[in-house]
């Protein structure tokens, strides 16, 4: 492992330090002036008859990064397991070896190529043949590294090697994980929890993805739970790979530095600043540096581990940690304006952000000259503390986040209630079924962008045998411009008397003494029984006759002067012609790569059904609402 990457994983190599006198009666441990080492690789260095003058005396061990591969020599006295049954030898090394026992293979971890290794750190392996018992034993170690010994404390610097009865190392390894294991469950625990509890959070909220808050916080939680069962893992031995270890810290740290940071500015409702996102991007690289080392030869991957140690040993990793930590005192920056419904949330980040200042600023001053050494003073507390608080701040805020969120869903809840009631009032003003004179014949699509819209028609018989045709567009979507519409449908009722310019003035004064701000085009069509047609138009799209579209006078929109006068156009229809009015969601839908649909388009294709009109403007990319309305003048009326 390597120190810049797996700061938080002092705690697993701190406590085997606190426990390594745990039950070693049995065992002999063979120390340091019983071995030699040396750099290299030669497999005739098992050899008993080896001369050790240009060996190294143990007590200098230390590692090159221009050479991965090392060798250790060690003299044992068979007398030290005379007493022992089933003689053997139990390792503690987080490397790839193989060991010798006079010259002879009896065991090995991991791959001796790739340096890949276990996390199961501390090994046993029974003696294939007999100890000499008139002579030294040899003990021979070939080791192969691929992270830096710099990347560990000084107990697991250099290999441990007892020596025992089989029996007796086995209680010596369980009783090293036995008493791990309290500090372990009061220190990962509470993390792995809060990881479930994330779960269910995303369980909850992907499904409403308008609100990534939540969906944030539960990643959050997710990957510091897979984070700290990955600590968790290591901490106990398991026979979990190396590779899958470091890769599995890497990018549960990264995304969860992603999530925890986009998290507090989506909570504030704002973009996460370029500042922040530079402290993402080196966070990003410091987690693929030790993915980019999986992938090198142990050579170049202990020279890469290396650079990281130089980048880290001044505190740059940490000081970077401390930085996100930041993260909710500038999203909910200034803090005066924060929403008395957010100042919990807000309030309960910030512990949260508290929480990991803290607990960086201590790691901090392990690599500042002249200050204490809090982390070897405090880190017996330190680590189940800070996994204990940072679960209870989260697991609070978890739950303002979702009472937040539930009070969000209930108003959705109303307002999606509201808005059917919209819906049913606007398919009752503009219903499918057409009121139509004889000879006529009426088909009309209705299409709104949201779930209601500012479209409106209608279509009358007028008391004199006349044929009224209504048709406009709100300026505007959604509520507020169906309401609109709805006003100037109800303000067109009984005014059957009016010419189709009157009842476009009338109109104009309702909407401009309305006040909005906004407009409406609207075009109203009088015809009567012989086909004869009367036009005016209020800023409206003109119809198409039989394809081509109709050259009639057009004024202002309603609503933006009191002033405005409106003109009529007359003309004649003949048997067989199709007029076809429509809104201007037709014109403009647009499609993906930003192409209108366009008066060619629209032109092409008035001809057809109104439903057909209709959905190719809203395959096409529908932007706005869509009224489609043709009529066909069949034949003329035979007088009585």
């Amino acid at each position: 492992m390597r120190k810049a990457a797996v700061v938080s994983l002092l705690a697993f190599f701190a406590a085997p330090v606190l426990c390594a006198q745990a039950k070693d009666s049995g065992t002999v441990t063979i120390t340091p002036q019983q071995c030699v080492w040396r750099a290299g690789d030669n497999p005739a260095w098992t050899s008993a008859d080896l001369d050790e003058a240009g060996w190294q005396p143990f007590s200098s061990w230390k590692v090159s990064p221009s050479e991965p591969r090392i060798w250790i020599r060690c003299h044992v006295d068979s007398a030290a397991l005379s007493k022992s049954d089933n003689p053997a030898v139990q390792v503690r090394l987080p490397a790839a070896y193989e060991l010798f026992l006079n010259g002879a293979p009896i065991g090995r971890n991991g791959d001796l190529h790739s340096g890949f290794f276990t996390m199961d750190s501390i090994r046993i392996f029974p003696f294939s043949q007999p100890l000499a018992g008139n002579r030294s034993n040899l003990l021979s170690l070939r080791i192969v590294y691929r992270f830096a010994p710099l990347s560990v404390t000084a107990a697991l610097q250099t290999p441990e090697i007892r020596l025992g009865g089989m029996e007796a190392l086995r209680d010596n390894r369980a009783g090293v994980l036995v008493s791990l294991l309290p500090y372990s469950l009061i220190s990962f625990v509470p993390m792995v929890v809060l990881g479930v509890v994330g779960l269910v959070l995303l369980g909850f909220s992907v499904p409403d993805r308008k609100h990534p808050e939540p969906i944030l916080l539960g990643l959050s939680c997710v990957f510091l739970g897979a984070l700290f069962v990955n600590i968790l893992c290591g901490t106990m031995m398991t026979n979990e790979p190396v590779w899958a270890n470091v890769g599995l810290w890497a990018l549960t740290s990264a995304a969860n530095s992603l999530a925890q940071v986009s998290f507090y500015f989506a909570l504030a409702r704002k973009r996460i600043p370029v500042s922040f996102r530079l402290f993402i991007g080196a966070a990003l690289v410091f987690a693929a540096w030790p993915l980019v080392e999986l992938l090198l030869p142990p050579q170049p991957a202990l020279h890469m581990d290396l650079i990281q140690d130089s980048m880290v040993e001044p505190g740059y990793y940490i000081l970077l940690a401390i930085l996100l930590g930041c993260g909710p005192f500038v999203a909910f920056w200034p803090y005066p304006r924060i929403a008395a419904r957010m100042r919990a949330v807000a309030a309960l980040s910030a512990a949260w952000g508290v929480v990991l200042i803290v607990f960086f600023l201590t790691l901090a001053a392990y690599y500042l000259p002249g200050m204490p050494n809090f982390l070897q003073s405090w880190q017996s507390t330190l680590f189940p503390v800070q996994s204990i608080v940072q679960a209870c701040v989260v697991a609070m805020l978890i739950a303002l986040v979702v009472r937040e969120q539930r009070q969000i869903a209930d108003q959705r809840s109303a307002l999606a209630g509201e808005m059917e009631a919209a819906q049913k009032m606007q398919r009752a003003l503009n219903p499918a079924s057409i009121d139509s004179l004889p000879g006529l014949k009426i088909d009309v699509a209705f299409s709104p962008a949201r779930e209601v819209g500012g479209d409106f028609y209608s279509c009358r018989t007028l008391p004199a045998g006349h044929q009224r045709i209504l048709l406009g567009d709100v300026s505007g979507k959604g509520a507020a411009a169906a309401m609109t519409a709805a006003v100037l449908l109800g303000a067109a009722e009984r005014r059957e008397k009016d010419s189709p310019a009157e009842l476009l003035h009338h109109l104009n004064l309702v909407l401009f003494d309305m006040r909005l701000g906004g407009f409406a085009t609207c075009l109203c069509a009088d015809i009567s029984a012989d086909g004869s047609i009367t036009l005016a138009s209020a800023g409206h799209l003109p119809p198409y006759r039989s394809g081509e579209e109709l050259k009639i006078e057009s004024r202002l929109p309603l609503g933006v002067t009191a002033q405005a006068e409106y003109s009529e156009t007359a003309f004649q229809l003949v048997p067989g012609d199709a007029l076809t009015f429509l809104t201007d969601g037709v014109v403009e839908a647009r499609s993906s790569s930003g192409e209108l649909f366009g008066f060619e388009r629209t032109a092409a294709i008035s001809t057809q059904s109104a439903e057909s009109i209709a959905q190719a403007a809203q395959v096409f990319g529908q932007e706005d609402d869509i009224t489609v309305l043709t009529l066909t003048f069949v034949t003329a009326a035979v007088p009585a």
